[in-house]
């Protein structure tokens, strides 16, 4: 699935939403909750939920990179230099190179394996808003 910028989404299951609640403009460093007494009384709210169905919009879509490890950005640049000029390499040079980047082709594959991580904020009609759900937490309408 793949979600977009403004399209209409609805919740897929209930969601259960608990933690902190701090005021979305400015959040409290720990600093400044040492003095306030009733700080640990104003953290904990309660638990909200948010029944499946509910709908909004989709204000953002963020995917986050996978990390390349070294083994990977190896590979790349082996395969690169292989491509680009292996036809030109002596015989034993360009075996060399194929070699190392046969070595290196399981953690290339690996990593092409591995999925990116997308989430997404959503403006429910209702007024609340989500951020940094993961997308399969709603669906097209």
């Amino acid at each position: 699935m793949t979600l977009e910028e403004g399209q209409r989404v609805k919740l897929a299951a209930d969601l259960r939403l608990t933690g902190s609640v701090v005021p979305a403009e400015d959040s409290p460093t720990p600093a400044d909750a040492e003095g306030d007494a009733d700080a640990d009384a104003d953290a904990d709210a309660g638990i909200l939920y948010l029944a499946s169905g509910t709908e909004g919009t989709v204000e953002r879509v963020h995917e986050q990179h996978r990390q390349q490890s070294e083994e990977v950005r190896e590979y790349e640049r082996l395969r690169s230099l292989l491509d680009a000029f292996g036809h030109q390499m002596p015989t034993e040079s360009r075996k060399q190179l194929e070699e190392k980047v046969g070595a290196l082709e399981p953690a290339w594959t690996a990593y092409q394996e591995r999925t990116f991580r997308i989430t997404v904020r959503v403006r429910f009609d209702n007024g609340f808003i989500l951020d940094g759900a993961h997308e399969d937490v709603v669906t097209p309408v």
